[in-house]
């Protein structure tokens, strides 16, 4: 039996701003009305500020392509998430942003993705053992297990670490909790508050965000002492921490290292385990795929030995993956903000104005893509969906400020995927639908439970 993916259902009719607040504290998604998934901008008015929402892909262009530096990210952004990850490149804009860009983005070049690969294949062994306890066929909450793995990524690509390692370990359950304190619903992100009052984050918004950073600073120096000394591995760390800016040739800082690391984990961590979650209850959803993707794994994996060059011939769990982060892209919504007088269709669009680029309803707008809210990975080899990839779909942004870890992902979500589904059958649990929601990532409201079996 054929199901429709699920969707969260929109908001009905108008609502004041209070009432919107409440909407948007509960759920981004399901706080936003129906009309968004048809139009090509929606113009919201509130005493406070003004904010359109764009699915023009050529209005999205302007923006994150053709004039990147007149839409600097808004400061609402950085409102929930300062505590946490202080002066990161994920909050930056302008000069600040470009030096931190030039020291990162050469540690996730195609030659270092090549390096990072065997890590990433530990941390899937790794998984596909761990399962093995839980494939008895009861129900599991697989977000749990995908956040495990993907945390298992990040330690051993970034530090050479295992995520049984004591300050693994306790940085992916300070994450947990940081998470569930909902830091990005601070009320600096929806008043124009002037720089000087209290953000009144709340108590385990920032005990969570100090404890996170106290961990990562102990990796952090203990990994600049081993740079000095001489003995440090060639992971991620290290290249980033030893990279001089081609402009002034000043390394990162012990500090600024700590709020890179801080955004490496949240971005990466987050949005894999969000994306591969959803795309194992997608497969689970339609078996036929699922099989596929097994098929293609068995005759592409050798277990024995792994190649990099493996990644490009898993052409079906390719998309899969790239079609789960379509119906599901792991951040919904990005926020930019006009620095200078538009005219966006028709329509005055005054400096200061928040520029909203959702990724969740450019994916889903019923007028770019064929059966928008249907899971088809085949999509993609049809013109509709070649065009729609070109111009209508940024899981990971687009333009100077795509993720710097897109092509990461790439390479991660396919290769987990593939060994998860090679070693088990995963189905669905028929009283524990899943429902997605949106605070900081999109995430099962209840988890997301599947039954899990060897294969």
């Amino acid at each position: 039996m054929t199901f429709q993916p699920p969707k969260p259902p929109a908001r009905p009719g108008r609502v004041n701003l209070w009432r919107y607040a409440r909407l948007f504290r509960q759920d981004i998604l399901s706080a936003q009305p129906a009309r968004l998934y048809r139009a090509w901008m929606a113009e919201f008015r509130t005493p406070f500020f003004r904010s359109y929402l764009c699915n023009d892909p050529a209005l999205v262009d302007l923006v994150l392509k053709e004039r990147p530096d007149d839409f600097p990210k808004s400061d609402r952004i950085r409102e929930g998430l300062a505590p946490l990850l202080g002066n990161s490149v994920f909050v930056t804009n302008g000069e600040t942003w470009k030096r931190q860009r030039r020291i990162i983005d050469p540690a996730f070049e195609g030659g270092r993705l090549k390096d990072t690969f065997p890590a990433m294949w530990d941390a899937g062994c790794s998984a596909v053992d761990r399962l093995a306890a839980r494939a008895t066929g009861d129900p599991v909450e697989i977000e749990a297990e995908t956040s495990h793995v993907a945390a298992d990524v990040i330690f051993r690509t970034l530090f050479s670490i295992p995520i049984e390692n004591d300050t693994a370990s306790a940085v992916f359950a300070k994450f947990k909790a940081h998470q569930r304190a909902q830091p990005v619903l601070n009320l600096g992100a929806v008043l124009p508050l002037p720089k000087w009052v209290p953000r009144f984050h709340s108590r385990e918004t920032k005990r969570t965000a100090r404890d996170i950073r106290a961990l990562i600073t102990a990796l952090t120096t203990e990994r600049m002492a081993r740079i000095r000394a001489g003995d440090a591995p060639d992971d991620l760390a290290t290249k980033i921490m030893t990279t001089r800016d081609p402009v002034t040739g000043d390394t990162f800082q012990t500090e600024e290292m700590v709020d890179q690391v801080a955004i490496f984990f949240l971005a990466g961590h987050e949005t894999s385990a969000s994306a591969l979650a959803w795309a194992l209850y997608l497969l689970a959803m339609h078996p036929e795929w699922q099989d596929r993707v097994a098929r293609e794994a068995t005759e592409v994996i050798d277990p024995e030995k792994i190649y990099f060059s493996t990644v490009g011939k898993l052409r079906v769990s390719r998309d899969v993956f790239r079609e789960s982060l379509r119906l599901y892209p792991p951040v919904p919504m990005m926020v930019r903000e006009a620095t200078c007088p538009e005219r966006f269709r028709d329509r005055d669009v005054k400096p200061g104005a928040q520029i909203v680029l959702s990724p969740w309803h450019q994916h889903r707008h019923e007028r770019l893509w064929d059966r928008p809210d249907a899971f088809d990975p085949s999509r993609f080899a049809t013109e509709n969906g070649k065009s729609c990839l070109r111009n209508a779909y940024m899981p990971f942004s687009a333009g100077q400020r795509v993720c710097t870890g897109a092509g990461f992902a790439m390479v991660e979500g396919p290769l987990l995927l593939s060994m998860l589904v090679r070693a088990y059958r995963f189905d669905l649990v028929p009283d524990r639908p899943a429902m997605p929601v949106a605070h900081l990532t999109v995430r099962g409201k209840d988890g997301i439970w599947l039954k899990i079996t060897p294969r």
